[in-house]
């Protein structure tokens, strides 16, 4: 609705009225804490009731204070600073249950990532790394463990998978250097968004390579680069990244190439198997043993 909240409300605050104003001021003055307060205590803050916190979000054009709520959440992620999260992570959690917190916002963005992904465009993902000549997969920071975790099942399921390995910027370029037409890049960010991830796509793109995004919101800086984009909600737990729902939006994306491309699958598997049991990879449990 937005696409920067912070100057919108700078642009609107002078016409608002005296209390309208006093959280105008305190949003933009204290973002990091101000946005993932409730209503009833953004106004505590503030000095005013909840309802004028209610009605302040439905003047900028909100249909509720959880909806502005939403955009500032979103526009305030990126520009966190470790420190910032950890304070706002406490003033979330303290006195409250984590283990069980932590997991029902888990549960709650895996909710919201089913309610945000169109089948169409998940669909066209898989279509793309099916067909793709070679498929380069790249995340960093705490996104590469997405990326790995994808790469290994993509290796063990289809010819030619890159995981585009962090380094120097002469060092990313290099392994992107025979991407082209036919090749898909897969870049894997959320926030706070990787430079190196916007500018793998970017570059991937103008050598006519396709490419799939998978981040939190279309405003994310990957998704302007991406053919095709799957959203997957991501929240922060102090300093730590919550990544449950984008760990299980790639779960999907493998069980759903598996399936749609069954019959090389089934092969290489077959052949992955023999090798198991030739080298003895697995611990054998009576007579049966770990999958992959």
């Amino acid at each position: 609705m937005v696409n920067d909240i912070f100057e919108f409300l700078d642009e609107k605050r002078d016409g608002m009225s005296k209390s309208h104003r006093k959280i105008a001021d305190f949003i933009l003055e204290h973002y990091d804490r101000a946005s993932f307060l409730t209503a009833a205590k953004l106004g505590e803050s503030v000095g005013v009731s909840e309802s004028t916190v209610v009605r302040f979000a439905a003047e900028l054009g909100f249909d509720g204070y959880p909806s502005l709520q939403r955009v500032l959440q979103e526009a305030t992620r990126n520009k966190l600073t470790a420190v910032q999260r950890i304070e706002v992570s406490h003033d979330r959690l303290k006195g409250a249950e984590v283990f069980r917190k932590v997991l029902q916002n888990d549960i709650e963005h895996i909710r919201q990532t089913i309610e945000e992904t169109a089948e169409d465009s998940f669909n066209a993902a898989v279509d793309s790394i099916i067909s793709a000549k070679s498929i380069y997969i790249m995340g960093i920071r705490s996104s590469a463990a997405l990326a790995s975790f994808m790469s290994y099942y993509f290796k063990l399921m289809l010819p030619n998978v890159i995981l585009v390995q962090t380094g120097s910027r002469s060092e990313l370029y290099e392994q992107l250097m025979r991407i082209g037409e036919g090749d898909l890049i897969i870049g894997i960010s959320f926030p706070r968004y990787s430079k190196q991830t916007v500018n793998a796509l970017a570059y991937a793109c103008s050598k006519g390579a396709d490419s799939v995004a998978i981040t939190d919101s279309m405003d994310s800086p990957v998704a302007s680069h991406a053919g095709k984009v799957l959203l997957a909600r991501s929240d922060m737990v102090s300093f730590v990244d919550s990544l449950v729902a984008p760990l299980s939006l790639i779960n999907a994306l493998i069980v759903a190439v598996s399936i749609k491309n069954y019959d090389a699958v089934s092969k290489s598997f077959k052949a992955l198997e023999q090798i198991w049991e030739e080298y003895d990879v697995y611990e054998k449990n009576g007579e049966a043993y770990a999958g992959v």
